[in-house]
């Protein structure tokens, strides 16, 4: 069963308080108190609670973003990698190398890996209210050009950040909690947003550039004709609209919190292209493929994991239960769902085709007897046949995948690059790694307390890779 990921409700009430004063300094994310340790053969999936009301936002805009510079490593890694760099794909059992806590902003050599690792954020100093962590694993924390972050803190606003300078430009406006950002795939100055938990049912665009938000989807209207008793459209934080931006899949539920139906939406078009009624369902989220031609519905209950076709015409069951997972594009451009499943011999990492239905093994996680909790990013869009994978929480003798974040293939017996070990303690939810990649997978994001026993001393680091360094 997946426990759900709780929200701080003091820190929920100080966000929508400060949005409507205007008065608090500090910025973006969601805040929530610690999810239940995950470990074989039940893991533990954040899930965001039940809806609350919504406030309407108008807080003071950030400072003004300069013109995005060229696409690329950051500056503090250009110069760091010679010709003969590789990649290391052995799959070795050891504890990290002592690295001190970088500076933020400056380039360090991961010892064991050799890979260019920098801290992007610095709490303390940035001003942000207690940590400034990546949200999600599944959620893109850089736009299209990888100029721009999206950093969460703990009070529940969201910042911007320089991708680059890796400078703090400010408070996004008119996101706070469960607002489910999402960069637009081509303009890198756009960020979809919800409001707070999807109260409203609608869908807003924020140009990032000029602080103006204009609604580019209201769904009121025509979801209360299909269910009455319906208040908020939402994925429940871990969904994502197709890599173009144009198809989205909505979880529809009623002011109380129980889910009622799903349905899915062209945003070109302004068209709902189907519905479903979810019945007894409540499944802990739902997303769209990266093509766009299925809404996955993935839920503890008989319905399982689901990945049903753009109108609801067709389904095919991908899991029994909800477990961490992405859904990628493999090498050949199909839609992949990447996923752990703990009810396994091996506690295997695995993928399924969403066109064919086959299921391929990559990895067991019951390695030497044994476990470790994980979580899965396949927003690489532009580098498909590829995921993230960062470890954490582990128990038992140690093994080769423990403590890390990974480059893995999305095929039998992958190749599999350790790309840095992410030195984080585990204290709570907040000190997940949860590591995103960017589209073109030359930045991969993941939080860390750097070994100290605190669920907020919590900061971002990002490892850049060169644009070729993936090697089948």
């Amino acid at each position: 069963m997946t426990p759900l990921r709780k929200r701080h409700a003091l820190a929920g009430l100080q966000a929508l308080t400060c949005l409507v004063m205007a008065a608090c300094g500090g910025g973006g994310g969601n805040s929530g108190a610690e999810a239940p340790l995950a470990t074989a053969p039940a893991a533990s999936s954040p899930t965001p609670a039940a809806p609350a009301a919504s406030v309407p936002v108008t807080p003071s805009p950030p400072a003004s973003v300069p013109s995005p510079p060229a696409v690329g490593l950051s500056p503090a890694c250009s110069t760091f990698y010679g010709s003969s760099f590789a990649l290391v794909s052995s799959r070795t059992a050891a504890a990290p190398a002592v690295l001190a806590k970088p500076a933020k902003g400056v380039a360090v050599t991961e010892p064991a890996f050799k890979t260019c690792l920098v801290r992007t954020t610095d709490h303390a100093a940035d001003g942000t209210s207690g940590f400034a962590r990546n949200d999600y694993s599944r959620r893109q924390a850089f736009n299209a050009d990888s100029t721009r972050q999206v950093v969460a803190a703990e009070d529940g606003f969201w910042h911007l950040y320089d991708a680059n300078t890796h400078q703090r430009l400010g408070v996004l406006p008119g996101l706070a909690g469960d607002a489910e950002p999402h960069w637009h795939p081509t303009n890198p100055n756009l960020l979809y947003r919800l409001p707070m938990q999807g109260i409203g049912m609608t869908l807003h665009e924020l140009n990032v550039a000029t602080n103006t938000t204009r609604v580019v989807g209201d769904f009121g209207a025509r979801l209360k004709a299909r269910w009455p008793t319906s208040a908020a459209a939402w994925t429940r934080s871990e969904g994502s609209p197709s890599k173009d931006g144009r198809y989205w899949c909505f979880l529809v539920a009623a002011s109380g919190g129980a889910s009622l139906g799903v349905f899915t939406w062209d945003r070109d078009t302004d068209t709902i292209t189907g519905t479903r009624d979810l019945g007894s369902e409540q499944p802990d989220h739902v997303s769209m493929s990266p093509s766009g031609s299925h809404c996955v519905v993935s839920s503890d209950g008989p319905m399982g994991v689901t990945a049903f076709t753009r109108d609801f015409g067709s389904s095919r069951q991908l899991q029994k239960n909800s477990n961490h997972s992405d859904i990628a594009l493999d090498a050949n451009g199909d839609d992949a769902y990447v996923a752990v499943d703990y009810g396994t011999n091996g506690g295997d990492v695995f993928m399924v085709n969403l066109r064919t239905g086959v299921r391929t093994v990559l990895f067991p996680t019951y390695v030497s007897g044994s476990t470790t909790a994980l979580h899965v990013s396949g927003k690489a869009f532009d580098r498909p046949g590829w995921v993230v994978v960062s470890t954490y929480a582990e128990s038992g003798t140690l093994a080769w995948l423990h403590g890390k974040v990974m480059a893995v293939q999305l095929q039998a017996d992958p190749v599999v690059y350790t790309l840095a070990h992410h030195r984080a303690t585990r204290e709570s939810y907040w000190t997940s790694p949860v590591a995103s990649v960017n589209r073109d997978f030359t930045r991969v994001v993941f939080n860390s307390n750097w070994g100290v026993k605190s669920e907020t001393d919590v900061d971002a680091y990002v490892v850049e890779i060169p644009s070729g360094a993936l090697k089948p």
